[in-house]
């Protein structure tokens, strides 16, 4: 019996199971899970997208400015300037050209005494000099009153001292035109925008190709056509100036 006593002590610690093995804690394998998902999810998306080489190429150029890079592009496939950057130092400029061609006008206006015929706007498309009609022309008539030649000569000073375009615009009332001439208020209205420009042209050097004449009749009107008040608002020719570089003027 003493012999025995051992050997069940050694099967008892043999019949004893081993210790698991150490392994992740559980949250790992449900973060895990988590991030392939997303990057599934990722791949997925890119997979739909249609990538724009051109704007590639723009945002590209956008970063080697920022980060001053040079280099020569022996294939000229690189972009030497980003295109948005470009535009907003241009559109900046345009708008302090604006700014300040609007205010020369409005000085020009105070200085020949003529408040009371014309009106000055502007916006970010260009400036624009409203005058009246019945105070540059006679009624159906397009010949020039002295009146109108004194703003016409704040027109020209103006083309004269800057590089902007000019767009005349003649406009009317819509009322039965009462002249042997016109039959409508599109010729008058034309005809008028067309007499200014051709007092522009031999009263100064300014290119006719940085201007242009064009007739409205009663189609732009500012104000309804439903009283005297509002009809004589709505006779008048207008000088759209408009920055250079623009497409289409």
């Amino acid at each position: 019996m003493a012999e025995q006593e051992p050997i069940e002590q050694q099967e008892g610690v043999a019949s004893d199971p081993p210790k698991p093995d150490a392994g992740i804690p559980p949250w790992m394998a449900t973060f895990a899970d988590m991030v392939t998902l997303l990057l599934c999810f990722f791949v997925l998306l890119l997979s739909f997208t249609n990538t724009d080489v051109a704007n590639f190429k723009t945002m590209i150029g956008s970063v080697q400015e920022a980060l001053g890079v040079q280099f020569d592009d022996v294939g000229a496939t690189g972009v030497p300037y980003a295109e948005t950057r470009f535009s907003e130092r241009r559109s900046v400029k345009e708008n302090r050209q604006i700014v300040e061609l609007g205010a020369r006008i409005k000085k020009s206006i105070r200085a020949h005494d003529l408040a009371h015929m014309a009106r000055v706007s502007s916006d970010k498309s260009g400036v624009m000099l409203r005058l009246s009609n019945h105070v540059m022309f006679a009624k159906g008539g397009i010949e020039l009153t002295d009146e109108a030649q004194k703003g016409l000569r704040v027109v020209i000073d103006a083309m004269e001292k800057s590089d902007f375009n000019l767009i005349i615009r003649g406009h009317t009332d819509g009322e039965h035109v009462e002249s042997t001439l016109y039959n409508s208020n599109w010729e008058l209205s034309a005809a008028r925008a067309a007499r200014c420009l051709r007092y522009i042209l031999h009263h100064s050097t300014i290119p006719a190709k940085r201007m242009k004449a064009v007739g409205y009749a009663s189609a732009k009107p500012i104000l309804p056509s439903t009283s005297e008040e509002n009809k004589r608002v709505n006779r008048r020719v207008e000088f759209f100036y408009m920055p250079p570089g623009r497409s289409k003027w």
